[in-house]
């Protein structure tokens, strides 16, 4: 049958509109393909972004609450005569929560295939998943955002999420201030937190003007990837960005979280728990791969990719704060590696106990670090880290699963951080998973196979909170 001309132009016409509906379907569809990059372009405007995430802030809020407390004793139950440098006190007792039936002897005289295969690896022991782990980004305790908002003007509050972890679990604030060039002079804090406000007042006659100028930078904000001017921010207003103590508050830490900037896909990002800066100047790796060698290649870092996801092509947009190596860089290292670790007047100077002064659980439980719990293996004296990484290989116990938007497959290497002042640096671990001491020694012991005594790790924890 031969076509007319109409009949030609009508099957041309119906050939172009299928072309045509089947392209705007394909750029329409979500693209299944992974990428490494955050997207650049955001093609929906600011007020429609944070209406959405505003209106799923409860259930995103609702969801990691559950969370917690199926897995954790979240009461808050102060040790007995125990604080942190400038008196609060820290959590007791083991908080993670075991499955019904489970004791933590029981589970120790299990083998690792034995507990994988019965699903009786504690949940609290599980990697901890970021409040919206799809999400991701800074996120501070309130106290933190009260205060800098009062000192500054500056809101660090993100209108799609709060932090979840309470109060108590979470390190003094604001944190004392210890130094290694006048440890004459104590905490040099006076009770406050540093800020662009105060910075001055309290260093100007202690420091010389490297540091000086070197604090000035790390109380200076700047751009971050949630906290900027853009329409893919998480804060309600356009913001001028954050400071690095606004995370390591006085040098040390307050315990905001974030997710670490250098692995790909979302799903096997890190939680991070903020780490305390004292005692930098005995450390020798950093960054979350620790990939960087020094403070001043860390402090670098952080304000060209750390600050911005581990992105640097969405930092361009942002507004990247590009730091002069000869002198800004290595005047805010100087400062960072003036911070030290709080006194231990319990400790000799090869950084073990004085018998005269130690009591008998502590001195017992020293025993049991430097012996049958094996801990000085990675930590040794005196400040208590082999500045390497280790990977505790906790795949063994459990089998890969999705816990709320963190796939939990394995932690892989891991830094061995300082355990010097560490009743100060609650939470535990990379991820803050372990909210006590004695949570803390729970894990090791089950990972580690050190089939402790109760007694053993009572005395142990003694020893760990007079570091």
């Amino acid at each position: 049958m031969k076509l007319t001309k109409k009949h030609k132009a009508t099957q041309v016409i119906f050939l172009f509109a299928l072309i045509v509906t089947a392209a705007l379907t394909y750029a329409k569809a979500p693209n299944p393909k992974r990428s490494s990059y955050s997207p650049v372009v955001i093609t929906e405007d600011f007020d429609s972004i944070m209406a959405k995430m505003k209106a799923a802030k409860p259930e995103v809020m609702n969801r990691q609450m559950d969370l917690l407390h199926e897995r954790y004793d979240l009461s808050n139950r102060p040790a007995e005569g125990v604080t942190m440098s400038r008196g609060k006190p820290i959590q007791d007792g083991v908080r993670v929560k075991l499955p019904l039936g489970m004791t933590w002897q029981k589970l120790a005289e299990m083998t690792p295939d034995e507990i994988r295969e019965k699903g009786w690896f504690p949940k609290g022991l599980m990697p901890l998943p970021f409040p919206n782990h799809p999400e991701g980004g800074m996120l501070f305790p309130q106290f933190v955002i009260d205060e800098v908002k009062k000192q500054e003007g500056r809101d660090l509050t993100r209108f799609d999420l709060d932090f979840d972890l309470p109060n108590h679990f979470l390190p003094e604030f604001p944190a004392a201030i210890y130094l290694t060039t006048r440890p004459d002079l104590g905490d040099v804090s006076q009770g406050k937190v540093v800020t662009m406000d105060n910075y001055y007042e309290l260093f100007n006659g202690i420091l010389n003007p490297k540091q000086l100028e070197g604090v000035r930078l790390l109380v200076t904000p700047f751009p971050q990837q949630q906290f900027n001017q853009t329409e893919d921010r998480r804060s309600e207003r356009p913001s001028r960005g954050v400071t690095c103590f606004d995370c390591h508050s006085n040098g040390h830490t307050a315990a905001p979280t974030h997710l670490v900037g250098d692995i790909r896909p979302q799903e096997f990002r890190h939680r991070l728990d903020t780490p305390t800066l004292r005692g930098l100047n005995i450390q020798r790796l950093f960054g979350s791969q620790r990939a960087l060698k020094s403070v001043e290649d860390f402090t670098e870092f952080e304000q060209r990719a750390a600050y911005f996801d581990g992105d640097p092509v969405t930092a361009t947009k942002k507004g990247v704060n590009i730091l002069e190596r000869g002198s800004q860089v290595h005047f805010m290292a100087e400062f960072e590696a003036l911070l030290d670790f709080p006194p231990a007047p319990k400790l000799d100077v090869f950084g073990k106990l004085e018998p005269g002064k130690a009591t008998k659980a502590e001195l017992r439980g020293q025993d049991v670090f430097f012996g049958k719990g094996t801990c000085s293996t990675c930590h040794p004296a005196p400040y208590y880290t082999d500045n390497l990484m280790h990977n505790l290989k906790t795949e063994r116990f459990y089998k890969p699963q999705m816990i709320n938007g963190r796939y939990a497959a394995a932690d892989g290497p891991i830094k061995t951080f300082p355990l010097r002042g560490i009743k100060d640096s609650p939470p535990y671990h990379h991820d803050g998973r372990l909210l006590t001491l004695e949570d803390t020694v729970e894990f090791y012991n089950l990972i580690l196979g050190a089939k402790l005594t109760e007694q053993e790790k009572k005395d142990l924890v003694e020893f760990l909170r007079a570091l």
